[in-house]
């Protein structure tokens, strides 16, 4: 069997980490071959050929690939699905775009968050905001998927796989860019970083959102926060963890005034070390917590800041 796996790429630049992870996932079903679509994409490709696992390298490099669009990628994927048995990307908000997109095309079933590969047909999942996990068995021909990069460790840099130029495929013309709006930060990326301090409903407003941050300054960790503090205004949407935002696995994940919805947990539970910061010693947080402080958040977390200097 042959795999081909969609590289994730931002900024013209290889999301090594969301990568290396999908490879990983995809490397007990075959030969694994690395697509990196974009304008100017060379050096993407050249990034990717270094992740142990990877056979093979493809680089599609045109301008209709510049800005993501889901249309134009879907429609060079499908161009050459046929050489492959599975199709497979990480589940980022690009890649959710994009394979379903793909799976239509071909006719077949997409299947999302994958957490483990049983066999080249089977795939588990969770479903019921990971309260269970879904065993999925595909008889389709070609099997479309995406990884939850948060339940498998990223492939090494040892490989050396060739990189071949791959000719763009016609354009559908469906869709086309207008503007990026990008917000710039010197933090972590959420979904990869090794550090998490999220803030929730009980910080209380939008001000004093920058307690969190500066805890997580301390820390050199990304700021997440939970939907009740970004349904009420205090934080931007991308830096929401749970069902309906991001899902995280760090090595640290502090939890500050999140009362631990289920919906708040299905995101960040993997994660290897979980502290929890909240005044409410019934909060359901407490029962994943490794390590649980039951205090007045804007008391106990500039105490903590300042002791960390």
């Amino acid at each position: 069997m042959a795999v081909l796996v969609l590289a994730e790429i931002a900024g013209g630049e290889l999301a090594v980490d969301a990568t290396a992870k999908a490879v990983a996932a995809a490397a007990s079903l075959g030969d694994v071959t690395v697509l990196c679509a974009g304008a100017s994409c060379g050096g993407a490709a050249e990034a990717a050929g270094k992740i142990d696992g990877v056979a093979k390298v493809l680089c599609a490099d045109d301008a209709s690939y510049g800005n993501g669009l889901a249309e134009p990628i879907a429609a060079l994927i499908t161009s050459i699905a046929g050489d492959y048995s599975h199709i497979a990307a990480p589940a980022t908000a690009s890649a959710k775009n994009i394979l379903p997109r793909v799976a239509a095309l071909l006719d077949v079933m997409v299947i999302s968050d994958v957490t483990a590969v049983v066999d080249g047909d089977t795939f588990e999942r969770p479903i019921y905001a990971g309260n269970a996990i879904q065993t999925v068995k595909s008889s389709d021909a070609t099997k479309v998927f995406t990884v939850r990069t948060a339940s498998f460790d990223a492939a090494g840099e040892g490989g050396s796989a060739g990189v071949e130029a791959l000719a763009a495929a016609e354009n559908p013309g469906l869709s086309e860019w207008v503007e990026d709006k990008v917000a710039e930060s010197d933090r972590p990326e959420l979904t990869s970083a090794g550090v998490v301090v999220s803030g929730g409903r009980g910080v209380g407003s939008e001000e004093d959102f920058a307690i969190i941050e500066a805890l997580a300054d301390k820390l050199g960790a990304a700021v997440g926060a939970s939907r009740a503090a970004v349904d009420s205004g205090f934080a931007p949407n991308d830096w929401q963890v749970g069902q309906t935002g991001k899902v995280v696995a760090p090595e640290l994940y502090v939890a500050v005034g999140i009362s631990g919805a289920i919906q708040h947990l299905a995101g960040m539970k993997d994660s290897k070390i979980i502290v929890a910061i909240n005044k409410d010693e019934e909060a359901p947080i407490f029962q994943v917590a490794d390590f649980g402080l039951v205090a007045d958040l804007f008391a106990a977390v500039p105490e903590l800041t300042e002791k960390l200097g």
